[in-house]
């Protein structure tokens, strides 16, 4: 197992003695989601901007099914072992961890985290969770978005 391949959490009980960790060093925890299937300057704000309002970074990854289910045929482009590995690379990510699900509320309602982070083109009442770290005295924040930059649009304009 290489160093970024250690930020990939596999094992569920891997994740809680992590928490349970973090928690006594009492950081701060940061939680973000998404599916990261071309990794673009958007994605890097979010994950930048996310990070600075906590000690530590978790994404919430959709996996490949997942994926494919919200964004249709053909979609994901990266696998996730790729998309796992291009994120794990980043300093300011400290854990990833898969979802299968629809939605990451099931994670979100395990991690409990301090902060809870999306980009800008989704606003309080959509933002699943959201409800769950609030009522738990944590804070959610939306990162405004670099504009006419999306991975769906990518794929538009370079016929994917």
């Amino acid at each position: 197992m290489n160093e970024f391949e250690k930020k990939i959490i596999q094992n569920p009980s891997d994740l809680q003695t992590i928490l349970k960790k973090w928690r006594k060093e009492k950081q701060i925890i940061v939680f973000t989601n998404g599916c990261f299937d071309i990794i673009h300057l958007g994605h890097l704000k979010l994950l930048k901007e996310s990070k600075k309002l906590g000690d530590k970074l978790i994404i919430g990854l959709n996996s490949d099914e997942s994926v494919k289910n919200l964004k249709g045929k053909g979609r994901p482009i990266n696998n996730s072992y790729n998309r796992s590995i291009m994120l794990a690379t980043l300093s300011f990510v400290d854990l990833i961890v898969f979802f299968s699900e629809k939605t990451p509320l099931k994670l979100i309602k395990k991690i409990s985290p301090n902060v809870l982070t999306k980009g800008g083109d989704y606003n309080i009442n959509s933002i699943v969770g959201a409800k769950k770290v609030l009522s738990s005295g944590g804070d959610v924040k939306i990162i405004p978005l670099i504009p006419n930059l999306s991975t769906s649009d990518l794929i538009k304009k370079y016929k994917l």
